[in-house]
């Protein structure tokens, strides 16, 4: 006679993989990762080496145009709104795009404003713009002012 076997197994029945340790070591870096990134954007305080280069000397007749802390422009001692700025440029150089322009920004002036001012002389073709910084500020220092952050704005 024969018998019928009963089990409770089917060998066909797929075996399931048990994913929970699985997410319990991808939480784990998770945490991790999230506790250390902030680590990875700090600042790390630099001493950078001072220049014993000498300032580049002035024209002899300098452009200056002026960012003042209401974002009006001056070009020179005189007042200038930002729609006669190509002209006012084209008088104060006599029409040489080649020559530099000194831009001085107060510094309570956004980086947004003075872009956009140096985008107006780009727009005017004058490609050749030097960023005037202050030499020597120190407390209780005399400040002069000095065209010897010079970059071509190219």
């Amino acid at each position: 006679m024969l018998r019928i076997r009963h089990t409770d197994e089917n060998p066909h029945e797929a075996s399931e993989i048990n994913v929970t340790p699985f997410i319990d070591v991808v939480l784990v870096l998770l945490v991790i990762f999230m506790v250390t990134a902030p680590l990875t954007t700090v600042n790390v305080p630099v001493d950078l080496p001072s220049s014993t280069e000498k300032p580049a000397p002035r024209p002899d007749d300098p452009v200056f145009l002026t960012v003042k802390a209401d974002h009006n422009l001056a070009l020179g001692e005189d007042n200038v709104a930002v729609e006669g700025l190509p002209n006012a440029l084209q008088q104060a150089t006599k029409g040489d795009k080649e020559q530099r322009i000194f831009l001085r920004a107060d510094k309570t002036v956004d980086y947004g404003t003075l872009m956009s001012v140096m985008d107006k002389l780009r727009a005017a073709g004058y490609l050749k713009v030097a960023l005037v910084n202050l030499q020597g500020q120190e407390e209780g220092q005399e400040v002069k002012s000095s065209g010897a952050m010079g970059s071509g704005a190219q």
